[in-house]
């Protein structure tokens, strides 16, 4: 297997500011100890493609309710390959639970950005059987893939990334 990238937290500043920009409520001791608790992502087996990331809190989804988690984490990946995010295919299956974007695609620039490229996941419960999700803190919630990826032969991108969620497009 090709070895191309690297997981990290981001800083504890970086994380305290976005989490409290999230979650107003928590006081700056809470942030600490759930920024110490982060556990990087990992395979649950030799042959699995996605590295699951756990989520840092507990939380509680009833249908068409959703919400948007600060991981915590970064990744540095050589260029020319992409993490693209999926929920974990149990929690998909059994409460349609989906990121509200389908696919999360965390580029090899974003780790840069002045927010140090901090991976947010904003997911939704779409059960249509009226099931709400309980998920502890700790439990994998999302799984990334690395993919590869081609361009153009006449591409000439030249443009520089700060931030996420369309930043590209500014």
């Amino acid at each position: 297997m090709q070895r191309i990238a690297r997981f990290e937290k981001v800083s504890r500043e970086q994380f305290l500011k976005d989490f409290k920009d999230t979650f107003p409520d928590y006081t700056a001791e809470e942030i600490s100890e759930i920024y110490d608790s982060i556990k990087l992502p990992k395979r649950a087996t030799k042959g699995s493609a996605g590295y699951d990331f756990f989520t840092p809190i507990s939380f509680s989804l009833k249908p068409e309710e959703g919400i948007k988690i600060p991981t915590g984490l970064r990744v540095y990946m050589e260029e020319g390959w992409v993490l693209a995010n999926f929920p974990r295919s149990g929690l998909g299956f059994k409460f349609r639970l989906q990121l509200n974007n389908t696919v999360g695609i965390i580029d090899s620039d974003y780790y840069d950005s002045d927010n140090e490229g901090h991976i947010f996941c904003k997911i939704t419960n779409d059960s249509k059987e009226g099931k709400t999700v309980e998920v502890a803190a700790g439990t994998g919630f999302v799984q990334g893939i690395f993919l590869p990826f081609g361009i153009t032969e006449d591409d000439e991108a030249d443009g520089i990334r700060n931030g996420g969620f369309g930043s590209t497009s500014r």
